[in-house]
């Protein structure tokens, strides 16, 4: 049988707004980025989505973003690997925190908006990332974008690492993720979005915009929990995982 973790970003409000939104998706996902201040949330929601997840079973990861609130983190930023080694350790830890008072464990780490995509790209950032979550524990796994340098570089170095594809996310032939600022960027049709994620665990290929088929490999979805139907999604792709034959867990197990 074929197997897929279904991750989404969470946490990424401030106090208690949108708990709600968070608490129905974490029903249908197995893992949880939950972000840790720089790009989005707080001391106060980092500490809520935890318990949230560690009530419904759901794996926990560090969601870890460019010091950016005004932009979400979704700005690129001229920084060093030195600078990104810092930022990674420092967000790692407070997280880590949360989980530790709340008596759970952390599972994985995966960046955040920009800083992802810079490191699927960048080697360089991608080794100092990977450096971070290495230093700090082992154990953990680093999620990236799928066939990425930073899934390369977690390997290269000793972490377990998951390739991450996209249910709502169009791509271009090099496997990275159209940027957001093009009018195609995302997909809205949940049908669409459902099939393609489909075809990407079951067949390893996804169609890029330039109607070229390129190989992906599959080891966690991400489904994002700000879109305006993001709960009836997260419903629905879980039916239709389980309707293809495909078990739902996280990475870790």
């Amino acid at each position: 049988m074929f197997r897929i973790d279904l991750n989404c970003d969470l946490g990424e409000s401030f106090g208690a707004y949108k708990m709600g939104t968070d608490e129905e998706i974490l029903k249908f996902v197995t893992s949880a980025n939950i972000a840790c201040g720089f790009h989005a949330g707080d001391p106060a929601t980092m500490r809520q989505t935890v318990k949230l997840a560690l009530q419904n079973g759901v794996a926990i990861g560090a969601h870890p973003g460019l010091p950016d609130l005004v932009g979400f983190g979704r700005r690129n930023m001229d920084i060093s690997p030195q600078e990104a080694f810092d930022m990674v350790v420092y967000q790692i830890g407070a997280l880590y925190g949360f989980v530790k008072a709340e008596g759970g464990k952390l599972q994985h780490v995966k960046p955040h908006g920009a800083l992802y995509n810079m490191a699927a790209k960048s080697r360089e950032l991608s080794d100092a990332i990977a450096k971070a979550v290495y230093k700090i524990d082992p154990e953990l796994i680093l999620f990236g974008l799928s066939g990425g340098e930073l899934v390369k570089a977690g390997e290269m170095i000793g972490l377990q690492t998951a390739n991450e594809v996209f249910a709502d996310r169009t791509y271009q032939l090099d496997g990275s993720l159209t940027p957001r600022c093009q009018p195609d960027a995302l997909i809205t049709d949940d049908q669409k979005a459902v099939e393609q994620v489909i075809r990407m665990i079951k067949e390893r290929k996804v169609e890029s915009q330039q109607g070229v088929e390129i190989a992906i490999q599959a080891d966690t979805v991400c489904i994002h929990g700000d879109g305006q139907h993001a709960l009836l999604f997260a419903s629905q792709i879980r039916q239709l995982l389980a309707d293809s034959d495909i078990a739902v867990q996280p990475v870790g197990k």
